[in-house]
């Protein structure tokens, strides 16, 4: 038995095996610009493509459901389409590690050709509703749909584009190519560049690996559970610690839910492909177990392999940024416990030497230092939060923004006004490019604002992960997400990362509007 089906018209015919459109587009057919984020999920909106003109999340799609039907993938857009989407992404700083941007850019291109006018923010608002980005703070995704509609200036004449990816790589900490190829999803990922021969190789729930000729045949092996979002409630591991502190904190799981779970491939004898590729995950992939076992799996089997991991495993296995409980003085002094984590002291120490550190162990999942701003961006915003109160029951003194320095020399100064509003002013160094600086700086800033107020894992009593769906992280929506205004300080000194401090900034002035209450997620999740 086949599917007979038209894929960016041309006539094809493939095995009817049970495959998802996702799996026979990218492992039958080699099309990689739709991404798997969550398969078989279906909620980061990574896959989409259209199936006769309609967004469709390819994932969850059974290739026998659209046989005789007719499929496009961002590779089937006209040339002149592609460009001007790829070109106003990249203008306008809407992609950074590229990975989400290929189902993004299908969905608003769906959505521009069914009217005869632009689509206005609330409609671009509604289509994002079905996509996750976790890098660029979705503002500037509603900044590119304005400029592909002629509403916004356009790519900016002269770009040094080696400039702009020496920015990238000091915010991002890896590596990243920057450019109009980017959003069209060729930044290089790891999967994407896997042999076409190649076993795949899956997490088998017991500590090893199970192989097959294809993804499928690999997960029926493993015996692939779906991830559920679950009932349990959020909790806070650590208590705070005892004393009359005039502000308290206190912190849970949060998952780092990077969109790009992690994959590697290796042949042979071989080098394994880094499974940070083209953005640096917020740290959490430092550690990644998939190279060593794509190279240990190569040599064993003789045969080049892919190793992936799905959502549901990244949960399982992958470091969470670990939970604090604190109390700190006027004077900023005070104590800080944290889930034992191998560096996270030294972090604290460097921004709070006042503080003193206490590490607690506590059942959950694994954590890193490696997380972006682990521990120290607690202190600092402690720091930041604790300076501006004043007066009776400890008020927050009223007006002006929240300031955080740090070491680097990198300073950020935040503020949220009576609508919601973000503003944004960030000091660090040469900007060697500025769409690059505010795209990582707006994208630190969402982060920030949803890490405060709606983002937590829940863990079981005996730390083992019950949220295993990348919707039920409580990352903030592009339809919560309000305007986000960045402000470049110019400078001639050596550029230092920037965005690190306004995400501290924007933890810090988030707080504050939402009241100082002592337990985040201050809203609770989403």
């Amino acid at each position: 038995m086949s599917v007979r089906l038209v894929v960016d018209g041309r006539p094809v015919e493939v095995p009817d095996d049970g495959s998802s459109l996702l799996e026979v587009l990218r492992d039958r057919l080699g099309l990689r610009t739709a991404k798997d984020g969550c398969s078989p999920q279906g909620q980061c909106g990574c896959c989409t493509v259209w199936v006769e003109g309609a967004p469709r999340v390819a994932c969850v799609t059974p290739a026998r459901r659209v046989a005789g039907r007719s499929v496009t993938t961002l590779e089937g857009l006209e040339p002149a389409e592609r460009r001007c989407w790829a070109e106003a992404f990249s203008a306008t700083g809407a992609s950074q590690c590229g990975f989400c941007t290929p189902g993004i850019v299908m969905r608003l291109a769906a959505l521009r050709r069914r009217g005869d006018e632009a689509p206005d923010e609330a409609s671009v608002g509604r289509a994002l509703a079905a996509h996750l980005c976790r890098c660029t703070g979705w503002r500037t995704i509603f900044d590119a749909a304005r400029l592909v509609d002629g509403h916004a200036s356009g790519p900016t004449p002269g770009r040094d584009v080696a400039a702009a990816g020496r920015r990238a790589a000091l915010e991002g900490g890896n590596p990243q190519t920057v450019g109009p190829a980017v959003p069209l999803g060729e930044g290089g990922f790891a999967d994407d560049t896997a042999p076409a021969d190649a076993l795949v190789a899956v997490p088998d729930g017991d500590g090893g690996w199970a192989v097959g000729e294809t993804l499928r045949q690999a997960r029926v092996a493993a015996g692939k559970v779906q991830g559920r979002r679950s009932p349990v409630q959020l909790g806070h591991p650590l208590e705070v610690p005892p004393g009359e502190w005039p502000l308290t904190l206190r912190t849970t799981w949060v998952e780092p839910a990077y969109l790009e779970t992690d994959a590697s491939w290796c042949r042979p004898g071989g080098e394994p492909a880094t499974p940070l590729a083209n953005g640096g995950a917020f740290g959490g992939k430092r550690a990644s177990p998939a190279p060593e076992a794509a190279r240990r799996l190569a040599d064993e089997l003789g045969r080049p392999v892919r190793v992936l991991l799905s959502r549901e495993d990244t949960v399982r296995l992958g470091p969470k940024r670990p939970p604090v409980a604190a109390g700190i003085g006027l004077d900023g002094s005070g104590v800080m416990r944290v889930v034992r984590t191998p560096g996270v002291a030294e972090a604290i120490r460097s921004v709070a030497p006042g503080l003193v550190v206490e590490e607690a162990d506590a059942a959950g999942p694994a954590t890193s230092s490696d997380i972006r701003g682990a521990g120290w961006v607690e202190a600092a915003v402690l720091l930041a939060v604790v300076s501006r109160l004043g007066g009776e029951g400890g008020r927050v003194e009223a007006g002006g923004p929240v300031r955080i320095d740090l070491p680097s020399g990198a300073a950020a100064e935040a503020s949220i006004g009576p609508d919601g509003a973000v503003t944004v002013r960030v000091s660090c160094g040469l900007p060697l490019d500025e769409i690059v600086l505010r795209s990582y700086c707006t994208g630190a800033a969402h982060m920030a604002m949803s890490w405060v107020r709606s983002e937590g894992l829940a863990v079981d009593e005996d730390g083992e992960p019950t949220d295993l769906t990348i919707r039920s992280f409580g990352i903030m929506s592009a339809r919560d997400t309000p305007p986000v205004l960045v402000e470049i300080v110019p400078s001639e000194s050596p550029p230092v990362n920037g965005s690190d401090a306004a995400f501290a900034a924007v933890a810090a002035a988030a707080w504050m509007a939402d009241g100082l209450p002592q337990d985040w997620p201050t809203r609770g999740r989403a």
